[in-house]
């Protein structure tokens, strides 16, 4: 073997050979795609039962799914409609409405908190729209529903009593109509609710676990909700 011939050979084995990226082939680059976009789906429902379409909007806070599944938005209340009497609290026709409107045939992600389901088998889930916001904040921060914290479903306890403090400052919706006159008011701080001092079910509530609240206002500044037995 000549001299060039030696030269040839060294060259070619330095030289590194031509492969195929395993990810050129359009099988795997297809593969990849679809996992990319079943983990982004699987991230946007999360904690929830996925994105699931409104079927009907039953009150302000209640939907119910295509699947069947009756959800009640967690960490609020919005005013009672009166199927039967025909006498709604304030509001409670604006609030159906609004959520109605927002949600009604559309897409929705529930997330949950520590429990899903109350003693009436409806789920307990906080709505986000397919744009990020949350139903249950917007309703509070439109004036259309108070905070009502039920332990231990406190996750977002505090995002909400922001909102409601927002919309008590603006005086909007179930607000305009809140005296800020002094009445004593008893709160528990187990439970998140506040009674009238005669109340027997505040009258339970163990001196430790009381706090006074000079006004209603008050009250609802601090996230309490009032009880439904004395109606404070």
């Amino acid at each position: 073997m000549n001299s060039k011939q030696k030269d040839s050979n060294f060259i070619c084995r330095l030289s590194p050979r031509r492969t195929r990226h395993p990810l050129a082939s359009p099988g795997l680059i297809l593969l990849s795609l679809r996992v990319v976009l079943l983990t982004s789906l699987l991230l946007w429902s999360s904690d929830g039962l996925g994105c699931e379409k409104v079927a009907q909007v039953i009150d302000g806070d209640t939907i119910l799914l295509r699947n069947g599944t009756q959800v009640r938005y967690v960490g609020i209340d919005t005013p009672e409609i009166d199927h039967e009497a025909g006498k709604s609290e304030f509001m409670a026709e604006t609030a159906a409405d609004v959520n109605q409107k927002w949600v009604a045939g559309k897409c929705v992600r529930l997330e949950y908190d520590l429990e899903r389901v109350d003693g009436h088998g409806r789920h307990l889930a906080y709505v986000f729209l397919p744009d990020g916001r949350m139903v249950n904040e917007v309703l509070v921060r439109k004036g259309l529903a108070h905070v009502m914290s039920v332990p231990p479903n406190l996750k977002y306890r505090e995002r909400l009593l922001n909102a409601q403090r927002e919309a008590m400052t603006e005086a909007t919706g179930i607000w305009k109509q809140l005296s800020k006159s002094p009445d004593t008011r008893i709160g528990n701080t187990r439970t998140y609710r506040f009674h009238r001092p005669d109340c027997p079910y505040g009258k339970r509530t163990s001196v430790r676990h009381q706090v006074r609240f000079n006004s209603r206002f008050e009250a609802f500044w601090e996230g309490y909700a009032p009880c439904r037995r004395c109606r404070p």
